[in-house]
């Protein structure tokens, strides 16, 4: 039987701004893929490259390994995966051809992959999987095991052949997500992830999966692994596998990664009944959306089962931006479930995105004063980011040049015309950051001066604050006008 080596193209030292923050979640998709084919008898083996120096710190591992065939399977639950950053690209080419130079067969599984298909056959891979890759892969090795007859007849592939490239049909996503093995964590080293969140965080978090896809269709989100379906596993399932970590790893708290967690009717309610009936005590974070947590007893329901923050994709305040985008939300909506998430001891954090076609200054200033009118717990800016396969891609692309990635996760280029300048969405920022931060202190200020005889050290650092971010902010927004002024 053959000998397979898994890895990913994720080097955190890549990505500068992940590297300093020092909360790395190990790579689940590549695990995943990995424990279906042990379960299935294969001798597997990963070698994580999370922290390592390089691509070239694959190549004692191969030495040592000398396995038949090296898969590059990178994990599709990590948005830092999906939005395929050129730093990552590079490293799994060079990978792809060290595999070679070793006598491996290579195959690749990733958004990157999937959109650049012939690139990464041209860098030396064999075969590339589209969409979800656990099946496809499977039936893969097992052809490769009896010479690789069949491979015009797996779904899901793309191959190099004397001819051109070859691409086959398109595999149906899977729907019965409860018949996949639990990810085997054995096969990695968890005391480095470990020991980072204790020493960056004070406690130990782990990402895990209860949902595939999402049904949505925001225009400027590419969806390469699963598409626009949604399918989920069973609340029981999900007790099963959070039980195992707490049990087997002693974590604290956990990041569910689904792009939308808990949107099946009564799933939500029903995944927290069961954490009360197994008096399961865990802390866990999830990314929603605002018309999802209207309904109070479903925001009641996930505080009850542990949930102490919650993403959404606030993007805008401005309600032409958002319909533009096709976002599917209003701001009343944004509001509603701000408000419900803090009456529930729920943080409500905002994914912020500037730089959308046709945005003006007026609705950048909307988008900063909802910022400062609702006071999330925590911000995530960024700047439209085009993908391939969405219809924002399609708008700009005639605009892209030769850079259409970026190079890391902090590099906030604006990779087409708009409004400002790409410099100006850079300077906005680092304003909107200071801004929101100087009204978050001030808020801080005033709910101390109210109630003196429950400060804590956290409290009065958070107030003393404002001293600082005010004239920060100040500073950043006169940066900005400058910018402004030399654009007009």
């Amino acid at each position: 039987m053959k000998k397979i080596l898994f890895t990913h193209s994720y080097f955190l030292r890549f990505d500068p701004k992940q590297w300093a923050m020092g909360k790395p979640y190990p790579p689940l998709g590549t695990i995943y893929a990995a424990s279906l084919l042990k379960n299935h008898g294969f001798e597997v083996k990963v070698w994580d490259c999370m922290f390592a120096k390089g691509p070239q710190d694959i190549h004692p591992e191969l030495d040592l390994e000398k396995p038949d065939i090296l898969v590059i399977y990178d994990d599709g639950f990590n948005y830092l995966t999906k939005m395929c950053l050129t730093n990552m690209r590079q490293a799994a080419f060079s990978m792809c051809k060290s595999g070679k130079e070793k006598g491996c067969q290579v195959i690749v599984s990733s958004s990157d992959s999937t959109d650049h298909f012939e690139e990464y056959l041209q860098e030396g891979a064999d075969f590339i999987i589209h969409g979800e890759g656990e099946l496809t892969l499977l039936e893969l090795i097992k052809d490769l095991e009896n010479g690789g007859m069949n491979l015009e007849n797996i779904s899901g592939l793309s191959l190099k052949k004397p001819t051109g490239f070859m691409k086959t049909p398109a595999r149906l996503v899977l729907k019965n997500l409860d018949s996949l093995p639990m990810p085997d964590w054995s096969l990695i080293s968890l005391n480095t992830y470990k020991e980072l969140w204790k020493k960056n965080a004070g406690y130990f978090s782990m990402n895990m999966s209860t949902t595939r896809g999402c049904p949505y269709k925001c225009n400027w989100c590419a969806k390469p692994i699963y598409g626009n379906r949604y399918n989920s596993r069973s609340p029981q399932n999900v007790i099963q596998e959070i039980k195992y970590l707490k049990e087997k790893y002693s974590i604290d708290h956990i990041w569910f990664c689904d792009d939308i967690f808990g949107l099946k009717p009564g799933w939500v309610e029903e995944f927290a009944g069961q954490v009360i009936s197994e008096r399961l005590s865990i802390r866990f974070k999830i990314q929603s959306r605002a018309d999802l947590l209207q309904d109070e007893k479903r925001v009641e329901a996930l505080s009850q089962a542990g949930c102490e923050e919650i993403w959404i994709g606030a993007e805008s305040g401005s309600q032409k931006i958002l319909d533009a985008m096709d976002k599917g939300i209003t701001l009343s909506e944004i509001h509603r479930s701000t408000k419900l998430m803090k009456k529930y001891k729920i943080k409500p954090c905002f994914f912020i995105q500037f730089g959308y076609l046709d945005e003006t200054k007026e609705d950048i200033q909307k988008t900063v004063n909802m910022i400062s009118n609702l006071l999330p717990d925590q911000i995530g800016i960024s700047v439209s980011y085009p993908l391939p396969g969405t219809l924002f891609y399609e708008k700009v692309r005639n605009q892209l040049k030769e850079k259409t990635n970026w190079t890391d996760s902090n590099e906030m280029a604006l990779m087409f015309k708009n409004t400002y300048p790409p410099k100006f969405y850079k300077q906005l920022y680092r304003y909107v950051h200071h801004h929101y931060r100087k009204h978050k202190a001030w808020n801080s200020l005033m709910e101390s001066i109210k109630n003196p005889f429950v400060l804590t050290k956290k409290k009065i650092i958070d107030s003393l604050s404002y001293f600082y971010f005010n004239p920060m902010s100040l500073w950043e927004k006169f940066r900005l006008e400058k910018i402004e002024r030399l654009i007009d």
